[in-house]
């Protein structure tokens, strides 16, 4: 992973870009780059990707809590235990709290990934006056403006209207106008649809400079996204047949092991955070807190390994729908299961297919605790993964943010509500995911058929079920049994967080 070399380095760089005297450190304060400009010497254009990597390091430094806030309000996924996840859980029943701590820090991390993109963009320009190469300064200014679609498209899914701003000085947003999510959304299509064409046309685990960087296949990914959102299906199935027809990208045969170590970098993947141990037992670790998602008592197969929260739980809806269709590769990678789950299962649905275990097949016994019946094998790293030395739950296994598999879907989905394309028809994207499943291929499929493929193959990823469910205004699949949720459009965005109201008057919650 060869941008790890570059993040310690430029930790310092980093830290003095976002350095300010904040106001109460609730809004990030103008970035103090002034100094740093001055000693940056532009002609040095070999340097010029080292902004660039900064803003990678920005990314994989995303906190714990933005994945919940993200993907807490769909069919597919519950919040587990009490405590301070208690709050957690009234925002995954539609309940919210704009005095919630961390809406607050999500919107603050996204900001300032934005802010950090921006400002990383105004010095690749400075390079790139200098520079020889110039398509190279601009793939790399693509990038940037990439990672800050990535961001804006959360925030716009979060709360709505949002500032989309290009400004590298956080306190221009004291007299920002918001923007519609549907223009944001614009935004963001427009964007990408100028970044594709000087970007990388690669798989991102091909590229030799920057191995895991986003490419043009990642921008369109994107462009695809807000196109989905806005209701333009011809723009989603143009998007998507552009990456289709590439050739790069492919199904991991191994659905369990994708979201294992050999889903690092996988050709499955068009966008992932990385992280890594170095491969080593001891010393330095840049790791995902993976913990949150993990098991809280376990008996792993490497003695000494330490387990999880249980601070999320797939919910017996979705496994029950699972079911239901037959599914065991699926299934049995997506979730982790109790004695205690087991049982419930058996009590509401019956007899059970006999690889139903609480053993996973990689050996780790996952045991009943407090919080939760079922955990997410999306999150899940076998104790035999763990490089040895290392014992904390998870570490030195990727996070995937978009996968070829949602690639096939939404193209499959953008046919199915009338667009055309002629690069594999609605039946044969479908098929490839389910084959890739055990399953066997469907003919003439429906958008009910296509939305049903998503729920099995995306669930507990980045609240795909839940923007998908809003989007086509099936609001009572998150109205589920026993969930204690009463979803209305109304409650489609999240309160602005209070203590950016106190700062910015343009929030006002209603």
């Amino acid at each position: 992973m060869k941008v790890f070399k570059y993040i310690i380095p430029f930790i310092v760089f980093a830290g003095l870009l976002l350095m300010a005297t904040s106001c109460e450190d609730k809004l990030f304060e103008p970035l103090e780059n002034q100094e740093v400009t001055e000693k940056t010497d532009y002609t040095l254009t070999e340097n010029m990707h080292l902004p660039l990597i900064g803003l990678y390091a920005e990314l994989y430094g995303l906190g714990w809590d933005v994945y919940p806030i993200v993907s807490i309000r769909g069919d597919d996924v519950n919040k587990g235990g009490e405590g301070f996840n208690q709050v957690l859980g009234q925002l995954e029943q539609f309940d919210y709290d704009e005095n919630f701590w961390m809406l607050n820090t999500v919107w603050q991390q996204m900001y300032q990934g934005i802010f950090e993109a921006n400002t990383t963009i105004e010095e690749l320009k400075k390079y790139k006056n200098q520079a020889d190469n110039q398509a190279l300064a601009d793939q790399y200014i693509a990038e940037a403006q990439t990672l800050r679609a990535w961001y804006l498209l959360h925030l716009t899914r979060l709360w709505g209207e949002v500032f989309v701003t290009e400004a590298d000085d956080p306190s221009t947003l004291f007299d920002a106008e918001l923007s519609t999510k549907q223009e944001a959304l614009q935004y963001i299509s427009d964007q990408m649809a100028g970044a594709a064409p000087l970007m990388a046309d690669q798989n991102p685990g091909q590229r030799a400079d920057i191995p895991g960087g986003v490419t043009r296949y990642t921008a369109l990914a994107l462009k695809a996204k807000a196109d989905q959102e806005l209701g333009d299906y011809q723009a989603v199935a143009d998007a998507t047949s552009q990456i289709i027809n590439s050739g790069l990208f492919e199904l991991e045969e191994d659905f369990y092991q994708l979201f294992k170590l050999e889903g690092k970098l996988n050709n499955e993947n068009l966008f992932e955070l990385q992280y890594s141990d170095f491969g080593k037992g001891s010393g330095e670790d840049r790791s995902y807190l993976f913990a949150f998602f993990g098991p809280q008592n376990w008996t792993p197969a490497v003695e000494g390994a330490n387990s999880g929260w249980g601070f999320w739980e797939p919910t017996l809806e979705y496994i029950q729908f699972m079911l239901e269709r037959g599914e065991q590769a699926r299934l049995q990678t997506s979730v982790l299961f109790t004695p205690d789950g087991i049982q419930e299962l058996q009590d509401t649905y019956g007899d059970l297919p006999g690889w139903i275990s609480n053993v996973t097949p990689s050996g780790d016994t996952i045991d009943n605790g407090p919080r939760a019946n079922f955990f997410s094998g999306k999150h899940y790293l076998p104790s035999v993964q763990l490089t040895p030395g290392r014992t904390n739950y998870g570490t030195n296994k990727n996070m995937q943010i978009i996968r070829y598999a949602e690639i096939l879907l939404m193209h499959a989905e953008a046919l199915a509500q009338g667009a055309g394309s002629s690069a594999i028809s609605a039946d044969q994207a479908v098929n490839l995911v389910r084959n890739r499943a055990g399953l066997s291929s469907i003919s003439n499929v429906t958008l009910e058929q296509v939305m049903d493929e998503k729920y099995a193959e995306l669930a507990m990823e980045w609240g795909i079920r839940f923007y998908d469910m809003v989007r086509l205004g099936n609001y009572q699949e998150l109205n589920y049994q026993g969930s204690g949720a009463t979803f209305s459009l109304d409650k489609l965005f999240l309160p602005y967080p209070l203590k950016q109201v106190d700062l910015l008057p343009q929030l006002e919650n209603d």
